[in-house]
């Protein structure tokens, strides 16, 4: 494996991220703190607990899950969407790199993005919310591999966009209305039929309850079948990575 050459991808892509750090990280975290904000004050005067846990509390892990959704899949699109659109591609397709290394460097990129964001917000909330994580440990790996699955998705997406306007595209009329109907704000046990067994075909609403369960140590679905649809979400992803370096789609068109 050429680390050298994982680690050049790597290192240029959080070189992007750092020039424009201060917008990056502003408008993630002024976004949450205002869900924090409206929510909590008009929605949490009505609903005190959910499930023996604050409404502010509760929501805290579906808004750090809206922001690592968004965030991984828009990084990871835009970091491998602007080599094809400057032709730079050909020259990353042409050096001694494979595709081991180019997802370390344009995924492992993103992700760490992702996490430095979600780290941000996760200490903005303590200044509107008393939470606690009932398990620290389980709940780093979690938000760990969330960022690692929608960044490979996000890579995904930047190879099949072919303009700017599709980079947008799925992160705000899919993954946005996803997250909001998958529980960032309540709980499925509120909604009445048939919109419960609705929400439970939303592949956001098991993310959003397994990283809940690790806050909370409730859930709404048990945290094994929360944690399979996120593995079974990488291995699609890489497999369809290994499609697209294997016959140069997108690529080399």
């Amino acid at each position: 494996m050429n680390l050298r050459g994982a680690l050049a991808i790597y290192t240029n892509e959080l070189a992007r991220f750092f020039r424009t750090v201060f917008g990056s990280i502003l408008s993630p975290v002024l976004t949450t703190s205002l869900y924090l904000v409206v929510f909590g004050a008009a929605i949490g005067g009505r609903i005190q607990e959910v499930g023996g846990v604050s409404y502010g509390a509760f929501i805290v892990p579906g808004l750090i899950m809206l922001t690592l959704l968004s965030e991984s899949t828009s990084n990871a699109s835009f970091g491998i969407y602007m080599p094809r659109f400057t032709g730079a591609i050909y020259e990353l397709l042409s050096a001694p790199v494979g595709v081991a290394e180019t997802l370390i460097g344009f995924v492992g990129a993103a992700a760490t993005k992702s996490l430095v964001i979600a780290s941000i917000i996760l200490l903005t909330a303590w200044l509107y919310v008393d939470y606690s994580i009932a398990h620290p440990i389980y709940a780093v790996g979690y938000i760990v591999l969330v960022a690692a699955a929608f960044s490979l998705f996000g890579f995904v997406l930047g190879i099949w966009a072919d303009g700017f306007e599709k980079l947008s595209i799925i992160p705000m009329l899919v993954l946005t209305p996803l997250t909001f109907l998958g529980g960032t704000f309540y709980s499925i046990k509120l909604l009445a039929e048939p919109w419960r067994t609705i929400a439970q075909f939303n592949p956001v609403f098991y993310l959003i309850s397994g990283l809940r369960w690790t806050f909370t140590g409730q859930s709404d679905v048990p945290i094994g079948l929360s944690l399979g649809c996120t593995l079974g979400f990488v291995a699609l992803c890489i497999a369809v990575i290994a499609f697209i370096f294997k016959t140069g789609w997108r690529l080399r068109g």
